[in-house]
C-alpha cells in the first residue's frame, strides 16, 4: 500500500515492478493541503489500515492531525496528536499491534529534528471514532550520536527471531541534505 500527496490518493501493488490498483482513501482527504496528505500509512496484523495526514488539521484543534483507521470503504475517522512543531512522516506496526509513528520537525535556525513515538498497547485495539491517538517517545534524532536529518520512513520486519525497525531520510535532491538508513534490533 502506497500513499500519494498532492493528488490524495492510495494505491495497491501485489508486487514492486508491477501496476498498481487504487483504493478507496478516507472520506475528506481530498480536502487535504497539496503537500500535507497522508504521509503515514500502516498495515495492521488484521488487515486494517492506520493512516494520519501530515498537516491536514481540523479547523478548530491546529494540534491533531486527520487520522483514520479501517479498511477501503470503512474507514474510521479519529486523530494524532503529534508533539508540538512535529508533523506525521510515517507509522509501521510492531509484532504486538503497537503503532510506531515517525515525527519530523524542521525550521530554517533549528533545522531537522525527528522522534519516534509508540502508541500505548491498547490504543489501535480500543480507539473509537474521534479518539485523540498519541505516543510515548522512545527516540529522538536531533543531533550526535543519531543524526539530525530529513526523516520521512520507517519500516518493521522480522530477520529471524529478531524485530528490525529501519528509518530512512529523504535528501529532496538537495546537496545539505543526505539519504541514511538506520537499522535497530527492537527489543521491546
Amino acid at each position: 500500500m502506497v500513499a500519494f500527496e498532492r493528488r490524495h490518493r492510495i494505491r495497491a501493488y501485489r508486487r514492486l515492478d508491477g501496476p498498481g490498483a487504487d483504493v478507496a482513501p478516507p472520506p475528506g482527504l481530498e480536502n487535504a493541503p497539496a503537500n500535507g496528505g497522508l504521509e503515514s500509512l500502516a498495515v495492521l496484523p488484521d488487515g486494517r489500515l492506520f493512516a494520519i495526514a501530515e498537516t491536514f488539521t481540523p479547523p478548530d484543534r491546529p494540534e491533531l492531525r486527520h487520522a483514520w483507521l479501517g479498511t477501503p470503504g470503512r474507514w474510521m475517522p479519529l486523530y494524532w496528536q503529534p508533539a508540538p512543531g512535529f508533523h506525521p512522516t510515517d507509522a509501521a506496526i510492531l509484532p504486538d499491534r503497537r503503532a510506531l509513528v515517525l515525527e519530523r520537525r524542521f525550521s530554517l535556525l533549528g533545522g531537522f529534528a525527528a522522534r519516534l513515538v509508540m502508541t500505548a498497547p491498547e490504543a489501535l485495539r480500543s480507539a473509537r471514532e474521534g479518539s485523540v491517538l498519541r505516543g510515548e517517545t522512545i527516540l529522538m534524532l536531533d543531533d550526535a550520536p543519531l543524526p539530525a536529518e530529513n526523516w520521512e520512513g520507517i519500516a518493521v520486519m522480522r530477520f529471524g527471531d529478531q524485530t528490525l525497525v529501519a528509518l530512512i531520510s529523504d535528501d529532496n535532491e538537495i546537496a545539505l541534505q543526505r539519504n541514511l538508513l538506520l537499522l535497530f534490533a527492537w527489543r521491546g
